[in-house]
C-alpha cells in the first residue's frame, strides 16, 4: 500500500503554523505526486478527527492515494481509512485487527531492536526513525542516521515489509533517503512557505526526489 515517494503527513498543528487550511494541504500535496497521506492530529478531538478525516479520504480515492490515520483505530475505520498508524502507546498490530479486520497497519519503530519486534507482528509497513534531527516532534528519539536506515532496509526487505524513512527528510537529503527507503515521510519541508501553490510545488520536487513517480 505504500507507493514509492512521498509519504506526506498532513500534521494539523503544522499546517496551523502555517496558515493552511488542512483540506487544501492535502490537495497540494496531492496534486505534487504523494499517494500516501497520513493525517495527524495529537490535540484534535474525535469529532473533529472524524469530519476532517472523510473529507480527506475522498480526496485521496480521487487521486488513486492511500489514506491513513496516524495513532486513532477507531477513527481510521469510522471514516474508511485504508490504514492506522500506531506507535509506542497504540495498540499494537494484532489488537487492531481484531477490532477493525479491514484496517492496514503501520508501525514507528525508533531503533533496530524495536524495527525487529515489530516486523515479527507482520505489519503493512514500518516507519524508522528520526534519520535526521527533526523539529516536528516534541522529545524526539535519538536520531538513528543513514547506516541504521540501510539496516533497516535490509531486515524490512528480507520482511516483504515497505519501510518509510521519517525524521528531518529534506529536499537535500532526499536522495539518500531514496536509496535506503520504499517512501520518506515528510511534514517540516513540505509547510515551510505560507500557500497551496508553494505546497504543491515543495510536494513535486520531494517526490521525484523521493523517487517517486511523475506526478501528471
Amino acid at each position: 500500500m505504500i507507493a514509492r515517494g512521498l509519504y506526506a503527513l498532513v500534521c494539523l498543528d503544522a499546517v496551523a503554523r502555517a496558515a493552511l487550511d488542512a483540506e487544501e494541504a492535502a490537495e497540494a500535496v496531492l496534486r505534487g505526486g504523494a499517494r500516501t497521506i497520513q493525517l495527524r492530529g495529537k490535540s484534535a478531538g474525535s469529532g473533529e478527527l472524524v469530519s476532517l478525516g472523510r473529507r480527506l479520504a475522498a480526496r485521496c480515492r480521487r487521486y488513486g492515494a492511500a489514506f491513513v490515520v496516524n495513532d486513532r483505530a477507531d477513527v481510521a475505520a469510522l471514516v474508511g481509512a485504508d490504514a492506522v498508524h500506531v506507535g509506542r502507546g497504540d495498540l499494537r498490530p494484532s489488537e487492531v485487527r481484531a477490532v477493525a479486520p479491514g484496517l492496514r497497519v503501520g508501525v514507528s519503530t525508533h531503533d533496530l531492536g524495536e524495527l525487529e519486534a515489530a516486523l515479527a507482528e507482520r505489519p503493512d509497513y514500518v516507519a524508522f526513525g528520526p534519520v535526521f534531527p527533526t523539529a516536528s516532534k516534541r522529545d524526539p528519539d535519538p536520531v538513528v542516521g543513514l547506516e541504521a536506515l540501510a539496516r533497516a532496509r535490509d531486515l524490512a526487505a528480507r520482511a516483504g515489509v515497505a519501510l518509510v524513512a521519517i525524521g528531518g527528510v529534506d529536499l537535500a537529503r532526499a536522495p539518500e533517503v531514496a536509496a535506503r527507503a520504499t517512501a520518506g515521510a515528510v511534514i517540516g519541508a513540505l509547510y515551510a512557505e505560507r500557500a497551496p501553490a508553494c505546497v504543491e510545488r515543495r510536494a513535486r520536487a520531494l517526490h521525484a526526489a523521493l523517487g517517486g513517480a511523475t506526478a501528471p
